[in-house]
This record gives C-alpha cells, structure tokens and sequence, in this order.
C-alpha cells in the first residue's frame, strides 16, 4: 500500500516511484529489471486465480467462464458491473424490474 495521496503528482511528472516521471532524480528510484519481474509475478498470479475462480464454477478452463458465471456480493458490484446480486437474478437498475 502507499500513503494517502502519494500518487497524486503523476499528471506533473513528478511520479514517486519514478515510472511515469521526467525528472532524473526520481528516474533513478526505478529498475526496469526489477518492475519487469513484479509485473510478470503479478500477471502469472492473476492469472492462477482467474484459473482457480473458473474451477471453483465447474469449469475446465478460463476461456469457458460465461456472464451467467458471474455474480455481485454487494450491491455496489451489482449496479457497476451490472449482474446479479448473489443468490438472485436481480441487479440495481434491470431493465424491467422497476427499481
């Protein structure tokens, strides 16, 4: 985690971990290397729990997740993303469920 506010110079280039930024002080703080291998951690265990959600649902693959798969544990989730809140076919502002 960071801090409140801690990413709030991006659009001034003057991002703290150096990523984005133009200033090369702050260039200094970022290794390429080693973002390549975070990036690549973060992707392969995004990927093994998109994997673990699909067997979860009695698939066999990733690929054959389906929208009927889905579904919201709060009503927040269910308006934003639009699908059912768990345990029913409703969501917030379905067309033709008069809420």
């Amino acid at each position: 985690g960071t801090t409140a506010g801690a990413y709030d110079d991006w659009h001034e280039g003057q991002d703290p971990a150096g990523i984005t930024t133009q200033d090369p002080e702050l260039m200094k703080r970022f290794d390429p290397v080693e973002g390549g291998r975070r990036l690549k951690n973060y992707l392969k265990v995004m990927t093994l729990e998109a994997q673990t959600i699909a067997r979860a649902c009695g698939k066999n693959h990733l690929h054959n997740l389906e929208p009927e798969d889905l579904c919201a544990v709060t009503m927040e989730a269910a308006a934003m993303a639009q699908v059912p809140l768990a345990g029913t076919n409703w969501y917030p502002g379905k067309p033709g469920s008069g809420y």
